[in-house]
C-alpha cells in the first residue's frame, strides 16, 4: 500500500498544482488519474488550444502549462498511479482514508482531495452492437503504452487531435497502421493533418476518409473490422487491434457513492473557506467543486488549491501551527 500525505484525485491542471502548494508545507502528494498521462483534459481532449487568463502568460498552450506545471512540481517528487481510476473511499480506524483504485492499487493517507475536473473521463464508444465484447481482447480506447502495439496491425478511427497524433506517433512502430475517419476533412491541429498526409503518401498510413467502422468479428480475441466506405460499400480489414479515439465524456463515476454532498447538475459542495467537502479531511477542488458565486476556470482551481493546503497541514500535523512565508522570501526548498 502506498502511504502519503495528500492523495490527489485528478492530475489536471489543479491537481498538479495543488502538489506545489502542498511541497511548500512539506507534505507528500500522491496522485492519481484514469487517463495514462498527467494533464487532465488540457493533455488529453486539446492539447494545443491557447489559453489567455494564466497570469503572467498572454497565451500559454495547453500542453506547454502541463509541462510547466510538471516542472514547477518536480522538486517535490509527487507519485502517480495513472491509468487507473479512484474506485472506492474508505475511512480507517485512525481517521485516515483508503483509495482502491480500478486496478487495485491502494492508497492511503489523512487527506483525500478531489480535483477531477468535470469527473473521471469515460471513453466515446462508437455504435458497435458487439464492441464490449472485445474490449482488451483487441479493442483499447486509450493507448496507454505505445509499445504494447509494436509490430502489429492497427486501425485508429477518429478525425480529432487524439487520434491524428497517436496515428503519427504508430505509424514508425506498427506493422501496419490504418486511419478511418467519417469525414474527408479533420478537426485537428493543421500540422498534424499534413503529416498524416504525408505519410499516407509515403504508404505509411493507410489513409480512409468518409468512412466508419461498423463492425467487429473474431473468436475471443478481435480479427477483423467492417468498415463501410461512402463509395465503396462494406468491406472487413485483417487487424490485431482497433483504437477508437472520438475523445471523453465526462462523469461524476464511483465519486456519486463516496457519501460526499452533491448537487447532480453542479458538482461536489464545499465551504470556501477552505473547500472541505461534508466528509472531514476530503476536500474538492477545482471545476469538480460548487459554491455561491463558482466560476470553472483554471486559475479559481489554483486558489482553491492553495488555501485546501493550509488546512490540509492542520490535519495532517494537528501539533503544528502552519507558518506562512513567501516564496520570494523563502525559495522553493524540495524534498
Amino acid at each position: 500500500m502506498v502511504k502519503t500525505d495528500i492523495i490527489i484525485i485528478g492530475a489536471g491542471p489543479v491537481g498538479l498544482f495543488t502538489v506545489f502548494e502542498a511541497g511548500l508545507l512539506k507534505l507528500r502528494c500522491h496522485i492519481v488519474d484514469a487517463l495514462p498521462q498527467p494533464g487532465g483534459q488540457l493533455a488529453e481532449i486539446y492539447p494545443k488550444k491557447p489559453i489567455y487568463d494564466i497570469p503572467g502568460y498572454p497565451t500559454v498552450g495547453a500542453k506547454e502549462l502541463v509541462d510547466n506545471l510538471m516542472e514547477q512540481i518536480e522538486p517535490f517528487k509527487p507519485g502517480f498511479t495513472l491509468g487507473e481510476r479512484a474506485e472506492k473511499l474508505d475511512k480507517q480506524e485512525d481517521g485516515s482514508f483508503t483509495i482502491t483504485t480500478s486496478e487495485g492499487t491502494q492508497i492511503n493517507a489523512p487527506v483525500v482531495a478531489i480535483a477531477a475536473g468535470l469527473g473521471s473521463f469515460e471513453p466515446r464508444k462508437p455504435p458497435i452492437e458487439n464492441i464490449e465484447a472485445f474490449e482488451h481482447k483487441g479493442v483499447e480506447y486509450m493507448v496507454k503504452e505505445p509499445e504494447h502495439f509494436r509490430d502489429k496491425r492497427v486501425v485508429i478511427s477518429g478525425g480529432g487531435d487524439s487520434a491524428l497524433d497517436w496515428a503519427i506517433h504508430l505509424s514508425d512502430m506498427v506493422k501496419e497502421l490504418t486511419l478511418v475517419h467519417r469525414r474527408k476533412g479533420f478537426r485537428g491541429a493543421p500540422d498534424s493533418v499534413e503529416k498524416v498526409e504525408m505519410l499516407a503518401a509515403e504508404g505509411k498510413i493507410n489513409l480512409v476518409t468518409e468512412a466508419q467502422v461498423i463492425g467487429l468479428e473474431g473468436n475471443g480475441k478481435l480479427k477483423e473490422v467492417v468498415i463501410h466506405h461512402k463509395t465503396e460499400g462494406d468491406y472487413t480489414k485483417e487487424t490485431d487491434f482497433f483504437v477508437p479515439l472520438f475523445g471523453l465524456t465526462p462523469k461524476m463515476g464511483p465519486l456519486q457513492d463516496w457519501g460526499l454532498d452533491i448537487d447532480p447538475k453542479d458538482g461536489i459542495k464545499v465551504d470556501t473557506f477552505d473547500y472541505s467537502t461534508n466528509i472531514p479531511g476530503v476536500f474538492a477542488i477545482g471545476d469538480i467543486n460548487t459554491y455561491p458565486g463558482k466560476l470553472k476556470l483554471i486559475l479559481c482551481g489554483f486558489h482553491e488549491a492553495t488555501l485546501m493546503c493550509q488546512s490540509a497541514f492542520k490535519i495532517v500535523h494537528p501539533e503544528q501551527k502552519v507558518s506562512f512565508k513567501y516564496t520570494t522570501v523563502n525559495g522553493v526548498n524540495g524534498f
